[in-house]
């Protein structure tokens, strides 16, 4: 479309110009040639014819390319007579297929104006593997070919064929993309030789394929025969007679036939030559007896230029049997059977040069069974005429186990089938004592079998039986396979029969000596190894604080898949640190050691072979604070201590001077009777009135006993006896604590109570301390009694002896604030007193009364 602003009659006109079916004619694309080589040059003109274009003869007009919607560039240049022509080179056209378009540019608006196809590719390849075969049907010639590589242009293919006096025709085009035709009946010439041949064309070149020169006949190919019937021929008990019918279309042809056949059990098919086909009838020999076989049979034109039939319709038919032949391949073992004076003896039998067989119970071969075997017979002594000897074993299987009397040298061995019995092989029991072989190892074969090699042993040798076993978990689960080597000078042996990959087999060889079987010896061998199914699972026998035993059960030899070559442990703690340690196959069991206390591991292990490793399932363990031992010395010191504990507070329950010692005895004064009873003489005595030569009151303020007359027991002060000592007159003791308010007496003290003296003044006694027994060990001074005051010095009681022992010391006077109007005080709790002996009171100062405890 015209931009905004663009005149009505210039959009007209181009729309008239571009317009299909227009005036188109003003503009003409040549190029060199439409079809070219691939990757070659391709060139090409634009011309534009001003004055047949309408609208374009005032402006410019710009021409441009494209090549299909890539956009390429040329060059222009005005023509002659008002014309304009662009040119365009491209020098590599890599394109199979391409559109040329020219382009118009005129006042910013550009329109398609001329197109040209170009086509590129390469001449027709030569055709190869020409052949052809005549139908019989309706005599059609069909031959095929193959097609050489595609050229990318147009092909046209056709087969060509000539006589040998005519000119080369068209015999047949195939169709589509096919590379097969046939030429017709008419365009044949049977039974002379013509030239076929296939020829491909397009614009870039011709090609033929190499000339086929046949008589068509030759390559016909004929209807297959249809067999008739298959007969044993009595007299030649190994031969068959065929008959057999030809095609109806191959009757007037000479024929040359084939005839193959095979058992079931046969690889490959036994192919029987130079048949003639107008005979009808044949006879091939060299068949088992009683075996079933599968016949088949083809045949071609007798010039043997042309092709065979296809195989007729198979048929079965199987042979007459006859008596077995030959002698079995016989091994034994014998043992004594106890009481009884009888032997056991296992005989197992195979026919000479047996095939492998995966089930070790291979019967004779079918050349010696002749027919199927109904079974054998194993007999102490052979046949006899008019007389059967005992059977001891008649069975359908190759092995026996029969009982027979000691001394036994031999027995007999026949196999029978419907037609009759084998010859008896005799078994000689030769004594197991022979020298064993020098030397023995196995090696793999292949997947399924073993080679087994031997050093001869330094005698000569007969023949030498070879026997292996599939190693089982569970003994006596698989039999054992054996063949004999009958060459003596043999040193190794292919074993098949029964053999598996990554199973492990025991293989015993015993050489076979003129009059005894050498002892044999041993070896074990895989056919092909891997890593073992699992790796076995761990168990924490003991574990420690720096040690961890581990333990774990064998893989099963059926899992191991090879020769276990050693077991990894790898342990790791939380900190990732990994560690690990090999150990010996034939060990079950392992210490780790130097582990961490109270950490948590955890562990695995990895059983391997010589084809990889496998790892097991992972084990977590936490090491112990303290070792056992550790752990019992503790409980024991714990224990120890404890029982000296017990034993202490048992000698401190029963030992009073231990007890003494650590809890002493301390009178409690509350208990004192010396504030419940006043003496007598106190009680008779009349209170004395304070002089007028007394000032003042005199106050006591401390009373001290410094001891006490022996052998005077206290009432009720305590549990301790008083005992009966003397002493020195100690230094002036020191007081203890001052005792604040009334009647709180403490142990070992007496407390003075304020007294009122005259005028209405009071002093308080501070403190009163009653000096006793010592305790143990202790010396006392003679008795003293010291009154202390606050004002006054201490007053002296006498210890001279008093007529009469004081008990309770009362001092009387004025009754003190508190006390009853009568002159007494009301009861208190009495102090501890130690009893007073021979007191007596000496000083300037009267006494008021006042209790002192």
């Amino acid at each position: 479309m015209a931009r905004r602003g663009t005149p009505f009659l210039l959009q007209l006109s181009l729309l008239l110009l571009l317009c299909p079916g227009g005036i188109l004619g003003c503009a003409s694309v040549a190029v060199g040639s439409p079809i070219v080589p691939l990757g070659s040059v391709v060139t090409a003109s634009c011309t534009i014819r001003s004055e047949l274009c309408h609208g374009l003869e005032q402006g410019k007009v710009r021409i441009t390319w494209m090549v299909d919607n890539e956009p390429v560039a040329g060059s222009q240049r005005r023509g002659p007579r008002g014309t304009e022509v662009s040119n365009l080179t491209l020098p590599q056209f890599n394109r199979t297929q391409a559109k040329l378009w020219c382009w118009v540019e005129w006042n910013g608006t550009k329109q398609r104006v001329g197109m040209a196809e170009i086509r590129a590719g390469y001449p027709p390849a030569k055709p190869f593997n020409l052949s052809c075969v005549l139908n019989l049907s309706d005599y059609g010639l069909t031959c095929q070919w193959e097609q050489g590589a595609d050229s990318h242009l147009p092909t046209s293919v056709a087969l060509k064929c000539a006589g040998s006096r005519a000119q080369a025709v068209t015999g047949c085009t195939p169709q589509g993309s096919h590379s097969r035709c046939t030429v017709p009946r008419r365009l044949l010439q049977l039974y002379r030789q013509m030239e076929i041949w296939v020829s491909a064309a397009n614009a870039l070149g011709t090609a033929e394929s190499e000339h086929l020169c046949i008589d068509p006949m030759d390559v016909a190919k004929l209807d297959p025969p249809a067999l008739q019937s298959i007969q044993s021929i009595p007299f030649q008990t190994d031969c068959v007679a065929l008959a057999w019918e030809v095609a109806r279309s191959n009757a007037h042809m000479e024929l040359q036939c084939e005839l193959r056949y095979r058992a079931p059990e046969d690889p490959a098919w036994a192919l029987v030559t130079g048949i003639i086909g107008q005979a009808g009838t044949t006879q091939c020999c060299g068949f088992l007896f009683g075996t079933q076989y599968h016949f088949q049979m083809r045949c071609r034109r007798s010039s043997a230029r042309g092709y065979w039939s296809e195989w007729s319709l198979g048929r079965n038919y199987t042979t007459h049997e006859k008596a077995p032949a030959g002698k079995l391949d016989a091994w034994w073992s014998a043992r004594p059977a106890g009481a009884g004076g009888r032997l056991e003896v296992q005989l197992r039998w195979k026919g000479p040069s047996i095939a492998a067989h995966p089930a070790c119970t291979q019967a004779p071969q079918r050349r010696e069974a002749n027919g199927q075997v109904l079974g054998y017979r194993v007999t102490l002594s052979p046949r006899r005429r008019g007389r059967d000897p005992p059977t001891v074993c008649n069975t359908t299987h190759t092995q026996c186990n029969f009982s027979a009397p000691v001394g036994t040298k031999s027995v007999c061995l026949s196999a029978y089938n419907a037609a009759g019995e084998s010859a008896a092989t005799e078994v000689i029991l030769l004594e197991r004592k022979g020298q064993p072989l020098a030397g023995l190892r196995a090696v793999p074969g292949g997947e399924r079998s073993l080679w087994v090699r031997w050093e001869a042993p330094l005698a000569p040798a007969a023949a030498y039986i070879l026997e292996w076993q599939r190693v089982s978990s569970e003994p006596g689960h698989c039999s054992a396979c054996w063949q004999m080597e009958r060459d003596g000078a043999a040193t190794a042996a292919l074993i098949r029969d029964g053999i598996e990959p990554f199973q492990r087999y025991n293989i015993s060889v015993y050489p076979l000596y003129k009059d005894a079987i050498g002892v044999p010896i041993h070896t074990t061998a895989y056919s092909k190894q891997k890593a073992p199914t699992y790796a076995p699972k761990l168990h924490l026998k003991s574990i420690s604080k720096s040690d961890a035993e581990l333990c774990w059960d064998p893989v099963p030899v059926e899992m191991q898949n090879g020769f276990i070559t050693s077991y990894t442990i790898f342990w790791a703690n939380s900190t990732a640190d990994v560690s690990s340690a090999t150990v010996n196959p034939s060990l079950s069991s392992f210490v780790i050691r130097e582990l961490k206390p109270s950490t948590l591991y955890k562990v695995h292990i990895m059983a391997s072979t010589a084809a990889g490793g496998t790892n097991g399932t992972s084990l977590t363990l936490v090491t112990m604070v303290l070792d056992d031992i550790e752990i019992q010395f503790l409980f024991l010191t714990l224990g120890l201590i404890f029982v000296l504990l017990i034993l202490l507070l048992i000698c401190f329950q029963k030992n009073g001077r231990v007890k003494q010692q650590f809890w002493p005895s301390v009178p409690d004064p509350a208990n004192s009777s010396l504030g419940k009873w006043v003496p007598a003489e106190l009680q008779q005595e009349p209170l004395r009135v304070p002089g007028v030569r007394e000032p003042s009151l005199a106050t006591i303020s401390t009373v001290t006993v410094l001891e006490r007359v022996a052998g005077k027991q206290p009432s009720a002060w305590g549990k301790e006896p008083a005992t009966e000592t003397t002493g020195t007159f100690p230094i002036l003791p020191q007081p203890y604590v001052r005792q604040e308010g009334p009647g709180t007496p403490g142990r070992g003290w007496a407390a003075a109570e304020p007294c009122q003296g005259p005028g209405g003044s009071a002093e308080t006694v501070q403190y009163a301390r009653v000096v006793g027994d010592g305790y143990k060990g202790q010396q006392h001074a003679p008795p003293r009694l010291y009154l202390r005051s606050s004002s006054t010095q201490p007053l002296l009681l006498d210890p001279s002896p008093s007529p009469k022992p004081y008990e309770n010391l009362w001092f009387h006077g004025a009754a003190p604030h508190g006390c009853p109007g009568d002159g007494g005080c009301p009861e208190e709790p009495p102090a501890t007193f130690p009893l007073l002996q021979g007191l007596r009171i000496s000083g300037a100062e009267e006494l008021h009364d006042c209790r002192t405890f």
